[in-house]
């Protein structure tokens, strides 16, 4: 038998036959833009499919490509390989999850929202969105030739689209239920100021007649919502695995819960030692005028840039300028003597929120330097990069404080800890929410009675719009000083292996370079020490 497999060997060796090789980086990257063609749902006339027997047909079909998955043997690839194979995994998981629990189409009115008029500042729309939503901010005005016809397409979905969710959503989750009545109240007024800014235009119509099914799908919503009767949240066991397996962070909602609440109240002491610190200082006063935000927001800009030049933060590239600066936005006026919170911030010291815009430089970085491996250069799946895009950006604000930013600007220094405590009031909603201890109006009186200064209304836009993501994306609300934690971990631990050697900069720049993806994947690769994440990481 052995003489026979020689001869059959060499017999084909010398037709030209070679064995087949072992599962390669290139087999990944294949099945990658295989399994990224397969994940949308099917589309008929414009309209996606969320149908139960195609939800049923998809979730069938994800098994053969985790199966693939698994096939693939990783043995000898580089750490950058392996974490790329991880992260393929974590978006499988991803669709794996939604069809077992989350269940958005069935179970989240605000899941067939279809117009979003601004830009994210992040890689990809937060939380679960329709395939096919319209980004409208992509179709500058005015709208004309080629760019209009696609948009009337689009919007012309919108009516079938709603049509098919009265069958979809069949599910029991009040606070999701209630919330989307809400959400989709916000799509048809920007039908509406769409359809006003294109009148007399062929989009009109299309605008209007899409804001009418709206209107008509709120009615149905409103009239099945003292139906809905069920809890919202996932539960702490499908938060555990979700955070695990598709956020690829390391932490259990226990473990979070008790971060989240130590984060609090170090925000609210240290905000207190500030006050005192600064209290014969005048108070900061709001900015009030239109030329006097446009001159302090530039101005802050080029303050922002010079000191991460000048302190050997960041290497700095000619776009960054640019990101920040087209994000400047325009003066607005209080509504009745308040705004929102991070206006309340941003209208009283113009360089604290330039610190969280590193997101615009991040997506300007995405934009002008393409990540060589395509399964990084494209926005990952089901928000797996919230810990690395909000982590980062909530981690500039008091990394900048303490490299001296604010060291003129003492008053400055309290805005980081306001903006901080925020974020771990509205991390605990997020927590206590998904384990079903909190209701979502719940979630939103805790989070505006432990934000400081009641600069964050419970009867808010802001406050509203956080906790509905949230609830519809588990972990996002903790993602901000989650990811910033671990990246103060990533600095301790390569500020220990690296000695003398470590900077800020060689820090930064060797950051920016892994793209956008989770923070646990990118110390994997920056110590190159698999024993951070092996004792948590499926195989």
């Amino acid at each position: 038998m052995r003489s026979i497999a020689i001869f059959l060997l060499f017999a084909g060796l010398v037709a030209g036959f070679r064995p087949p090789d072992p599962a390669s980086y290139e087999d990944l990257l294949d099945l990658f833009q295989a399994w990224r063609d397969f994940q949308h749902p099917r589309v008929d006339d414009g309209v996606p499919d969320y149908t139960a027997k195609a939800m049923a047909a998809q979730h069938r079909g994800l098994a053969g490509y985790r199966e693939r998955l698994a096939a693939i043997d990783t043995s000898g690839w580089s750490v950058a390989q392996q974490v790329d194979y991880h992260l393929v995994r974590a978006e499988m998981n991803g669709l794996d999850f939604d069809h077992r629990v989350r269940r958005p189409w069935e179970n989240n009115p605000a899941f067939y929202t279809m117009i979003w008029p601004s830009q994210s500042d992040v890689p990809a729309r937060e939380g679960p969105v329709i395939y096919g939503a319209i980004e409208l901010w992509q179709y500058p005005l005015p709208h004309s030739g080629d760019d209009a016809r696609r948009l009337g397409e689009r919007i012309r979905a919108i009516p079938p689209l709603l049509d098919q969710a009265r069958r979809n959503l069949t599910g029991n989750a009040r606070d999701l239920w209630t919330a989307g009545i809400r959400a989709l109240g916000e799509q048809q007024r920007d039908l509406d100021a769409l359809a006003a800014r294109v009148a007399g235009s062929p989009l009109e119509a299309d605008a209007r007649a899409a804001s009418e099914a709206t209107a008509r799908f709120i009615g149905w919503l409103e009239s099945k919502a003292d139906e809905k009767t069920g809890p919202s949240g996932i539960g702490v066991e499908h938060y555990d695995w979700f955070v695990r397996n598709v956020m690829l962070v390391p932490y259990t909602w226990a473990e979070q819960v008790a971060m989240m609440k130590r984060e609090l109240a170090r925000a609210h002491a240290a905000l207190k030692l500030e006050e005192h610190r600064n209290r014969h200082l005048p108070s900061l006063r709001p900015i009030d005028d239109e030329e006097e935000y446009d001159r302090k927001m530039n101005a802050a800009v080029t303050e922002y840039m010079a000191f991460l030049e000048d302190e050997d933060v960041v290497s700095i590239k000619p776009y960054m300028d640019g990101a920040l600066r087209a994000r400047i936005g325009r003066y607005a006026p209080p509504v009745d003597g308040r705004r929102e919170f991070f206006a309340e911030a941003n209208y009283r010291d113009a360089l604290v929120m330039r610190t969280h815009g590193y997101h615009w430089i991040d997506l300007a970085r995405m934009a002008e330097e393409p990540h060589p491996s395509p399964i990084r250069r494209e926005p990952l799946l089901y928000n797996s990069f919230v810990s690395r895009a909000e982590g980062m950006a909530t981690a500039m604000e008091e990394m900048m404080m303490h490299a001296g930013l604010f060291d003129g600007r003492p008053r400055a220094r309290e805005l980081i800890y306001v903006l901080l405590a925020q974020r771990a009031a509205r991390a605990l909603g997020d927590l206590y929410m998904h384990s079903n201890d909190f209701t979502m109006q719940e979630a939103v009186q805790f989070a505006s009675a432990w934000t400081p200064r009641g600069w964050l209304p419970a009867d808010g836009q802001t406050v509203f719009f956080e906790q509905h993501l949230y609830l519809q994306q588990p972990m996002y609300g903790t993602s901000y000083l989650i990811g910033k934690i671990q990246i103060e971990d990533l600095i301790a631990r390569l500020s220990l292996q690296q000695g003398d050697a470590f900077t800020l900069k060689r820090f930064m720049d060797s950051l920016n370079e892994r793209g956008v993806i989770p923070v646990s994947m990118m110390a994997w690769e920056m110590t190159g020490d698999r024993e951070t994440v092996s004792a948590w990481l499926t195989p």
